[in-house]
């Protein structure tokens, strides 16, 4: 009599390899059915608002699309290129836009820099300063333009009270003259959006731990010292960041031109997007106008991109070095 065949179970060693696979993969999938749910709304706002007018934009500027007719319009080919290409005011309003983008980017970066290390230097009321430096930023922008229309109003601005305070005649006024009207929104738009690089350095200042300034000290190093050997090396990937987002930033500017000089005096304020608003709303010509946004399109990403480049390779020599 033969004995019967004892059925032997699987160990938990042979088996919860197994089961912890299943459970990983079956976790990896519910997580990521959540992301793609809570991602989804985020991603109709995308394509509904930027994804597909950025592609309606390069669509209708091979057309002759207007305001006033319904569909696309004849085609048009490279028609509105060349036209905004050849334009003088066209070229006038991208100097105007670059120009402005000079006169912002270097004090938005420099001040913003100083003004977060003397605040992290504080012990006690940096609550105030952030307070003071970042308020100016959530107001609007029509709020910042009549703010500094009336500072630089001839005669009885504030600017011209000043200059009768120190013994000089007030002129004609900042924004009345083609040579400072520029430097007059510049600097309204310095004051406006300078709390905004401020808090992002003050955020990256206080991610540098204290002890590398303590060592520092006991070292012998001058507070310069550590500025340029401690802070400005750990600071490098913010201030990519901030020169990169004022860049683009400044690219864009609009609104401040157009409540305080509305392209004036003449078209010596004219910037690429008033340009392009004017074009399109007023000329009523969707076409030429999207051509124009294309071509400016254009060089921002050809300055984000340079910019980069430059930045890497800056990298790569201290690597090297």
């Amino acid at each position: 009599m033969t004995a019967a065949p004892v059925l032997t179970r699987p160990t938990d060693a042979t088996t919860a390899p197994r089961r912890l696979s299943t459970y990983r993969t079956s976790l990896t999938r519910g997580q990521g059915r959540s992301g793609w749910l809570f991602l989804a709304p985020f991603g109709l706002f995308y394509l509904a608002f930027l994804l597909g007018p950025t592609v309606w934009m390069i669509v209708t500027s091979f057309f002759n699309t207007s305001t006033v007719r319904t569909g696309l319009g004849s085609f048009a080919g490279l028609a509105n290129y060349a036209e905004m290409l050849g334009r003088a005011d066209f070229w006038s309003s991208l100097w105007h836009t670059l120009q402005f983008t000079l006169y912002t980017t270097p004090p938005l970066v420099i001040l913003a820099f100083v003004f977060a290390v003397l605040t992290n230097r504080m012990n006690r009321g940096q609550w105030f300063f952030r307070l003071a430096f970042f308020l100016p930023f959530i107001l609007p922008s029509a709020t910042i333009s009549l703010i500094w229309v009336f500072i630089f109003t001839p005669s009885t601005g504030l600017f011209a009270s000043v200059q009768s305070f120190l013994g000089m005649t007030p002129g004609a006024g900042v924004l009345a003259s083609p040579n400072t009207a520029m430097i007059g929104v510049a600097l309204a738009t310095v004051w406006w959006t300078l709390g905004f690089n401020f808090v992002l350095y003050l955020a990256g200042l206080q991610e540098i731990p204290r002890e590398l300034y303590e060592a520092a000290a006991v070292d012998g190093a001058s507070n310069w010292q550590q500025i340029k050997s401690i802070t400005l090396p750990l600071l490098g990937r913010t201030t990519t960041l901030v020169i990169l987002l004022q860049i683009i930033a400044s690219l864009k500017i609009f609104d401040q031109v157009y409540l305080m000089t509305n392209g004036g005096p003449g078209i010596s304020t004219q910037v690429s997007l008033q340009l392009i608003t004017g074009v399109g709303f007023t000329d009523n010509r969707l076409g030429a106008a999207s051509a124009a946004s294309v071509l400016l399109f254009i060089v921002i990403v050809a300055i984000a991109v340079i910019r980069q480049l430059v930045e890497r390779a800056a990298a790569k020599r201290e690597v090297g070095a």
